[in-house]
């Protein structure tokens, strides 16, 4: 089944980020390689590691900027992904509504991954912000999936002002600790059966997307898990194949937990052979 984004149906239901590469050239092959059709991008982050190699093409003085902006548009377009801006590093509501008019300006798209973070420490976002921006950011005609904790009554205050998507995070962006609190996951997709629900942040193995498709969860969004590993192009193929087979196991219905053992062949009787002589 595909992956339903306020009315665009994707063919695959991970999303992948574009910072953090060793060159623009990896990032490319990686995204390739995820089979991902949603690739974010920041216009506040974006990592000068991929502006700044020498020889990419994609230098300048200011290590990277719009160059690397270019880079992922022909990227996009080559291979028909869709541009998913963030407002990654805004920490108020107005900081995030401006940036994210400028996103909409220079990459023609409504979708604006909406964050506003509260704590440096460890990203958690603000969330009188972060409502208090949705707010202003749907009214203007913005298509928004934003970025928040496991907790349930934000995320259903989130889908009552018109959130269709909403991105809770596994654990805090980067740490790669994986599904922290899966009761909270799966709490959040049962009171909102109709939301898109999309996990990110915090995914650091291939098993930990396979594990929140399994909870039901719509796709995986993710950025360090591939670019940080020593392969990122083969990490990248191996969450392709994760997702893949989340949503499969999801489909096939998993078999309920059980408190006590019990046979794969159970024994009805044991027949023999009983010979009188």
């Amino acid at each position: 089944m595909s992956l339903n984004i306020y009315g665009s149906e994707l063919d695959s239901r991970l999303l992948i980020g574009s910072a953090l590469y060793p060159s623009p050239e990896i990032m490319k092959a990686s995204v390739i390689a995820s089979k991902a059709k949603v690739v974010t991008l920041s216009l506040k982050r974006q990592s000068p590691i991929l502006g700044s190699k020498q020889g990419s093409g994609l230098e300048n003085e200011q290590g990277g900027g719009q160059a690397i902006w270019q880079y992922i548009q022909s990227l996009a377009s080559e291979h028909e992904i869709k541009l998913l801006p963030n407002t990654a590093g805004c920490k108020t509501a107005d900081e995030a509504y401006t940036l994210a008019q400028m996103s909409r300006e220079l990459f023609g798209t409504p979708w604006v991954k909406l964050e506003v973070i509260g704590d440096d420490y460890n990203l958690q976002p603000d969330p009188i912000e972060l409502l208090d921006a949705c707010k202003h950011l749907i009214a203007d005609g913005f298509q928004v999936l934003p970025y928040c904790t496991d907790d349930l009554v934000l995320c259903q205050r989130l889908y009552d002002l018109g959130c269709q998507v909403i991105m809770p995070w596994a654990s805090p962006i980067g740490t790669g600790k994986g599904l922290l609190n899966p009761y909270n996951l799966t709490t959040i997709r049962e009171r909102l059966p109709k939301a898109t629900l999309i996990i990110d942040a915090g995914i650091g193995k291939p098993s930990d997307a396979c594990q929140a498709l399994e909870l039901g969860y719509d796709g995986v969004l993710l950025n360090s898990a591939v670019a940080l590993a020593s392969d990122p192009v083969t990490m990248a193929r191996a969450f392709a194949y994760a997702v893949e087979s989340g949503e499969l196991s999801r489909s096939a219905g998993l078999m309920p937990e059980r408190q006590t053992a019990q046979p794969s062949t159970p024994t009805l009787d044991t027949p023999f052979w009983h010979q009188t002589t």
